[in-house]
């Protein structure tokens, strides 16, 4: 199905990223794999080589949050391919603080991140897929994008706005051959936490237990693969209690408020968040 697909994966550097870099390159997609550190997108290219058994992927490094960059990628994108058939906004960061200790500057840099990088890059692509008459956009959300969760408010709205963003997007443009999928996942294996921003928009630095004890990403990236195949709309994947949040946020709300306070107090004497 992806074989000589041109698939456009950012924040491909490291985590579910790079391994759905890993899984389209066992599919024989060509990818454009993009992430602001060049050597690590080095390390991800050599790996999805050895994978497809040929030189099938361009590192093409760059920063989200430049937008003004953002033109000259995408045409960089399609002189190596031709088109764009999927484009996969994966880029992102988190935060691990409460409200009050979260500086207005670190909300700023999540959705500068997290959102307007993503709308960016998504409106400097749509043409081309318009023009070609098909393509695919995906963006990573997160089980965040749909519930509250302690010590992650920025994060939250990121993500519940780019839910909201994408489902819209998919009203727009499905008359145009072109398909739009959300992914959500649960805690996955990934280095998310240890990347995450504390409230002065310093590095957080840590490993969240429950990202620890999250399904592996490998597995992580053949689910949201499988989905692809299946023409999901929505993508959920991960193993854990947080993947019941999504039923429980729809049938029994009340339950999963007191769940989720239950879980701010494990989670401030744990980490020392409050």
């Amino acid at each position: 199905m992806f074989n000589n697909q041109v698939v456009w994966i950012t924040g491909a550097s490291s985590g579910i990223g790079e391994a759905l870099a890993l899984e389209f390159a066992a599919e024989g997609a060509r990818l454009i794999l993009s992430a602001r550190g060049e050597d690590s997108l080095r390390l991800v290219k050599a790996k999805c080589d050895a994978v497809s058994g040929r030189d099938n992927s361009l590192v093409l490094p760059m920063d989200i949050t430049d937008e003004a960059s953002l033109a000259d990628k995408v045409e960089l994108a399609k002189a190596w391919g031709g088109r764009i058939d999927m484009l996969i906004n994966n880029a992102g960061i988190t935060q691990r603080s409460s409200c009050l200790n979260t500086n207005m500057e670190t909300y700023r840099t999540i959705f500068e991140v997290d959102v307007f990088g993503q709308i960016a890059l998504t409106k400097a692509v749509l043409p081309s897929m318009i023009e070609q008459g098909s393509g695919h956009l995906v963006v990573t959300s997160s089980i965040s994008g749909k519930v509250g969760v302690p010590f992650r408010t920025g994060y939250c709205a990121a993500k519940h706005a780019m839910m909201g963003f994408f489902d819209a997007l998919r009203t727009e443009v499905d008359h145009q051959n072109i398909k739009v999928t959300t992914i959500t996942p649960g805690y996955i294996r990934t280095p998310i936490s240890s990347n995450a921003l504390s409230g002065d928009g310093s590095a957080y630095g840590r490993e969240d237990t429950e990202i620890r004890g999250g399904m592996d990403v490998s597995e992580c990236a053949k689910v949201i693969v499988k989905g692809f195949k299946s023409r999901k709309p929505e993508i959920s994947v991960g193993k854990g209690f947080e993947m019941n949040a999504l039923w429980l946020k729809r049938y029994f709300p009340n339950s999963l408020l007191k769940i989720a306070a239950r879980q701010y107090a494990k989670m401030a004497k744990n980490n020392d968040l409050s």
